[in-house]
C-alpha cells in the first residue's frame, strides 16, 4: 500500500475522525468510543501538537501526534501518540509514521525525550515502540477503563540516540 506522509491540515478534520469511530481504535486510546470530529479537532489542532498523518487516496489511514511541553524546563519533551484506521493495520504503516516522526523529533524539533503511555495488553504496539527503542519506565495499575474493566498502562520514553550514549556513559 502506498501511503503520502504529510502534516495535517484543516481540512483532514472529518476523515481523521473516521479512525476514531471504531471502538478498536479508540479503546486503545484513552478516548471514549465515537468521537466527533469536532472533539477530534480539539485533541490535534494546536500550536503546540505536531501531526503527520498518511494519507491514501484522499483520506487520512493514520497519524502520529507529538504534544510538546509548554513548561519552560520541559521543552525538550513531548508526548506522542498513534493511531492507525483498520483498514490499514497491519501494514507497515505505524512503522513508516513512527520513522518519520522520530526523524522530525530528532534533527528538527531538537526533541531529547518522547514519552507515551500504551495499555499494557497492546501487544503489536509495545513491539512497535520497542523497535524505535522505547523502554518501559514504569506500570500504572488500573490506570484506565475499557470493555466494563479496569487495566494497567506502560509509561515508555525513548531518549534521542546521543542522550542515551551521555546517559549510559554517565552511570
Amino acid at each position: 500500500m502506498e501511503f503520502n506522509i504529510r502534516h495535517l491540515e484543516k481540512s483532514d478534520a472529518e476523515s481523521l475522525a473516521d479512525t476514531y469511530r471504531f471502538t478498536e481504535v479508540t479503546e486503545q486510546t484513552s478516548q471514549l468510543p465515537y468521537m466527533s470530529s469536532e472533539t477530534v479537532s480539539d485533541l490535534f489542532f494546536s500550536t503546540r501538537n505536531y501531526t503527520l498523518v498518511a494519507e491514501q487516496g484522499g483520506r487520512i489511514m493514520g497519524h502520529v501526534s507529538l504534544f510538546l511541553s509548554d513548561k519552560a524546563r520541559e521543552r525538550h519533551c513531548a508526548s506522542l501518540a498513534i493511531a492507525i484506521h483498520p483498514d490499514a493495520q497491519g501494514k507497515g504503516l505505524g512503522r513508516r509514521l513512527m520513522h518519520s516522526m522520530l526523524e522530525q523529533a530528532d534533527n528538527w524539533l531538537n526533541l531529547v525525550r518522547i514519552e507515551l503511555e500504551v495499555h499494557s495488553d497492546n501487544k503489536p504496539a509495545i513491539e512497535l515502540y520497542k523497535k524505535y527503542d522505547f523502554e518501559i519506565e514504569g506500570e500504572k495499575r488500573f490506570a484506565t477503563f475499557k470493555r466494563g474493566q479496569y487495566h494497567n498502562l506502560l509509561i515508555m520514553a525513548r531518549l534521542r540516540k546521543e542522550d542515551r550514549e551521555r546517559e549510559r556513559r554517565a552511570c
